[in-house]
C-alpha cells in the first residue's frame, strides 16, 4: 500500500500537493475540534414540487433491491450495519473520515459498502408509500434515516470518506423529499415533521457543508467532481439553507465549467469508462431540469453540449442497446426509479434527450416514455415525447477521429453488423483512473448480440491481482509484448505512465471503410504496434492485419486474444479456422493468420489469469479467448478476418 501512495505523489503537480497539505491540515483542525458544527433543528424554506413528480397508480410497488448480486429486502434494511461489506461479512471502523484507508485490507470492499448507503432504493419506499398511503412504508423510511444518523456521525467513517457518495445521498434524499411531498405530509403528519426537521434536515445540511467544503481538485475532477456540483446545486435549489444562495451560484459555476472540461466538442466523455458515460450525463440531465424548472437556467453553451452528449450515446449503442464496455463499470447510477434488472438507463437517457431537443434519432433508439422520464418529465414531458415523428432511417460508421473512437455499423433486412474500435487516450488527468491499457482493441456486435467482447471489470480495490487482469493489455481484443501492459498500473486506478495513440490513415465510403492507428506504449523496449481494419460492406467481413515493428534484432514475445462473450459458441474448424454461433443471429467466421497457432482458452488461472468476463461489478464467469502466442525478431504482420455469413 505504500507504494501506491508514493506511485499517487507522482501523478500531482505541485499546486496539487499544496492543496492536499492544505486539506491535511483542515483535517487535523477538524479532528482535534472534535469535528463539530452548529446543527441546530432548522424548519427550513423549500421550493416545493419542483419535478412536479406523481406516481401514477400503475407503479409496481418495489420491496427489494439488487446489488452486485445480492437481494436485499428494504424491510430488513432498518436495522442493518452501515459499515459492512455484505460480500466479505467484514466492518470499516467507525475512524475519523481522513483516517480511514481503503486498501488497507484487499477483502474488504468499500464499493460494497458504499453502494447500500447511497440509499437510493428510498425513493421506491416512498413512491410505495404514495401509492398506498400504508404508514409501515412511512414509518420504514424514517428508521433507515434515523439509523442512519446515529451510526454515521458528522466526519466519522468510511460513508464520510468520498465526496461522490455524500453528494448521492443528497440527489435521493431531493427526490424522496419530491415524491413524498414532504411540505404536505409535515402539516399533516405530526411524527413525521418532527423527524424531518430534528433529523432530516439537518443531515441534509450536513452532506451540503461537506460537499461544498471537500472538492475532488486537480487530478481527483472527474466525474467525483461532476456529482460534487450536481448534488450541491439540486439541494441547494430545493433547500432554503443560510448559505443556499452561495453553494447554488458556486455549483451551477462548476457544472458550466465541468461538462466542457470532461467532454470534446463532440460530446464524448474524456475518463474513457463507456459504462459511466450514462452516470456522469445523469448528474448533468438532473441538474438541468431543476436549473429549468427554478429559474437558474444554465448557458446555451451547457445545453449544446448535453446534446452532443446524447449525439455520442446514439452512436455508442447497437440496435439493442448494447455498448462496448471500454474502460472501468461498476453499475453505478445517479438515481434509482426503475428496479428491472433489465432497464438500460443508455437508451432512457436517450428518451429524455428526444424530450429535450425534439430529436427524431434518439426516440427511435430510446425506452419509449418509461417510468425515470415518467418521474423526471410527468405528463408534459410524455405529450412531447409522443409528438414526434418516429424514424426508421439506416444508420452507417461514425468515426469520432479527435477522440479515437471508431464505431463500423451497417444496418440492412438482415440485421446489424457494429464493430467498435478503440484508439481513445487512456483516460482523464494525471492518473487516468478508470482507463483500461485497451489501444487498439476492438469489439464486434452482430444482430444485436456481443460477439468480440471487451470482458469488463469486476473489481476496483478487491482482489488486486483480479483488479491488474481486467485492467491489463491481455484482458481486450488488442496484443501484449512481452508480457507487458502497454501503460504502467500504480494501484486500483492508477496509472503512472500513459500511451499516446496516432491515427495515421482512415476512410468512410459506400463500399468500405478504413482505420489505421498506432500507439506508443511499447517504444520503452523498441517495439510499436500499428493495427489496421477494413470494413468490406459487400462481403460483411472485417480484415485486420497488426504490424509490429521491431527496431532492434531481439525476441519479442507478442501474445493476441481474441475475447468471446459467454453466450457463444466457438468451434474450431480447422487448425486456424473458427465458427462462432448463437441462436438467435447470423453464423461468423473467424480465420487466423497462418503464421500462428491459435489455442481456446477458458477460465485459466494458471499460469496465468486468462478467459474471464464480468458482465457487472463483483462478477465473474469464465469465456472462451481464441489466444494466439509467438516469437519474432524482427519487424512482422499478422492477419485476420471475420466473416459475417
Amino acid at each position: 500500500m505504500g507504494n501506491w501512495y508514493v506511485n499517487r505523489l507522482k501523478t500531482m503537480s505541485i499546486p496539487e500537493i499544496y492543496f492536499r497539505i492544505q486539506q491535511l491540515l483542515k483535517g487535523i483542525v477538524e479532528e482535534k475540534s472534535g469535528h463539530k458544527f452548529d446543527f441546530l433543528p432548522e424548519e427550513t424554506g423549500s421550493k416545493r414540487d419542483i419535478l412536479g413528480i406523481r406516481i401514477e397508480p400503475s407503479y409496481k410497488l418495489q420491496h427489494s433491491v439488487n446489488l452486485f448480486g445480492v437481494d436485499f429486502d428494504f424491510d430488513k434494511l432498518s436495522d442493518i450495519d452501515w459499515h459492512r461489506d455484505f460480500f466479505s461479512g467484514e466492518s470499516f471502523q467507525p475512524l475519523f473520515y481522513r483516517k480511514v484507508s481503503i486498501l488497507k485490507n484487499p477483502k474488504l470492499s468499500a464499493k460494497a459498502v458504499w453502494e447500500i448507503n447511497r440509499l437510493q432504493f428510498l425513493t421506491g419506499i416512498c413512491a410505495n408509500f404514495k401509492i398506498t398511503k400504508n404508514k409501515t412504508d412511512l414509518n420504514l423510511f424514517i428508521q433507515i434515516i434515523k439509523s442512519w444518523s446515529e451510526q454515521n456521525p458528522f466526519l466519522t467513517g468510511v460513508n464520510w470518506y468520498s465526496n461522490i457518495e455524500i453528494n448521492l445521498r443528497l440527489i435521493t434524499w431531493f427526490l424522496s423529499w419530491e415524491i413524498l411531498d414532504a411540505e404536505s405530509l409535515m402539516a399533516e403528519d405530526i411524527k413525521f415533521k418532527d423527524f424531518t426537521i430534528n433529523v432530516w434536515l439537518p443531515l441534509i445540511k450536513k452532506h451540503c457543508i461537506y460537499s461544498f467544503e471537500n472538492p475532488s481538485k486537480y487530478s481527483s475532477a472527474n466525474n467525483h467532481l461532476v456529482s460534487e456540483y450536481a448534488g450541491l446545486f439540486i439541494a441547494s435549489s430545493k433547500w432554503e439553507f443560510t448559505d443556499s444562495a452561495k453553494w447554488k451560484r458556486y455549483a451551477q459555476k462548476g457544472l458550466e465549467k465541468e461538462i466542457i472540461l470532461q467532454h470534446s466538442e463532440a460530446g464524448v466523455n474524456r475518463e474513457e469508462a463507456a459504462e459511466y458515460i450514462q452516470f456522469i450525463t445523469d448528474f448533468f440531465l438532473l441538474s438541468f431540469i431543476v436549473g429549468e424548472k427554478t429559474g437558474n437556467s444554465f448557458s446555451e453553451q451547457f445545453k449544446q453540449r448535453l446534446y452532443k452528449i446524447f449525439c455520442y450515446i446514439y452512436d455508442l449503442l447497437d440496435c439493442n442497446g448494447n455498448f462496448p464496455k471500454y474502460g472501468d463499470e461498476d453499475d453505478g447510477k445517479c438515481f434509482v426509479f426503475d428496479y428491472d434488472e433489465k432497464f438500460n438507463n443508455f437508451r432512457s437517457l436517450l428518451t429524455s434527450g428526444a424530450i429535450l431537443f425534439n430529436s427524431p434519432e434518439f426516440k427511435s433508439k430510446s425506452n419509449g416514455f418509461d417510468l425515470k422520464n415518467q418521474f423526471l418529465f410527468n405528463i408534459e414531458g410524455e405529450t412531447i415525447f409522443e409528438a414526434i415523428e418516429e424514424t426508421k432511417k439506416e444508420k452507417g460508421s461514425r468515426f469520432y477521429t479527435q477522440d479515437g473512437h471508431f464505431f463500423f455499423r451497417k444496418q440492412d433486412e438482415k440485421g446489424e453488423i457494429f464493430l467498435h474500435f478503440d484508439a481513445a487516450p487512456l483516460g482523464y488527468l494525471s492518473i487516468a483512473a478508470h482507463g483500461h491499457s485497451d489501444a487498439l482493441s476492438f469489439i464486434l456486435n452482430v444482430d444485436g448480440q456481443p460477439i468480440f467482447v471487451d470482458p469488463g471489470t469486476y473489481t476496483y480495490h478487491t482482489d488486486p491481482e483480479w483488479r491488474n487482469y481486467f485492467i491489463g493489455t491481455l484482458a481486450h481484443n488488442t496484443i501484449r509484448i512481452n508480457g507487458l501492459n502497454q501503460a504502467l498500473s500504480g494501484g486500483p486506478t492508477l496509472w503512472i505512465t500513459k500511451y499516446k495513440t496516432s491515427i495515421l490513415d482512415q476512410k468512410l465510403s459506400n463500399d468500405s471503410d478504413y482505420i489505421k492507428a498506432t500507439h506508443d506504449g511499447y517504444l520503452r523496449i523498441g517495439t510499436r504496434h500499428i493495427r489496421e481494419i477494413t470494413f468490406d460492406k459487400a462481403g460483411n467481413e472485417f480484415h485486420i492485419v497488426d504490424t509490429i515493428i521491431v527496431e532492434k534484432a531481439t525476441k519479442v514475445q507478442i501474445e493476441i486474444p481474441f475475447h468471446m462473450h459467454p453466450s457463444v459458441k466457438v468451434s474450431q474448424i480447422s487448425e486456424n479456422k473458427f465458427l462462432i454461433s448463437h441462436d438467435k443471429i447470423r453464423n461468423t467466421e473467424f480465420v487466423v493468420d497462418g503464421k500462428l497457432r491459435p489455442a481456446i482458452i477458458s477460465g485459466e488461472t494458471t499460469p496465468q489469469i486468462l478467459g474471464w468476463f464480468s458482465g457487472s461489478f463483483l462478477k465473474k464467469e469464465a469465456t472462451n479467448v481464441i489466444y494466439c502466442k509467438t516469437q519474432i525478431e524482427h519487424t512482422e504482420t499478422f492477419k485476420f478476418i471475420i466473416k459475417i455469413k
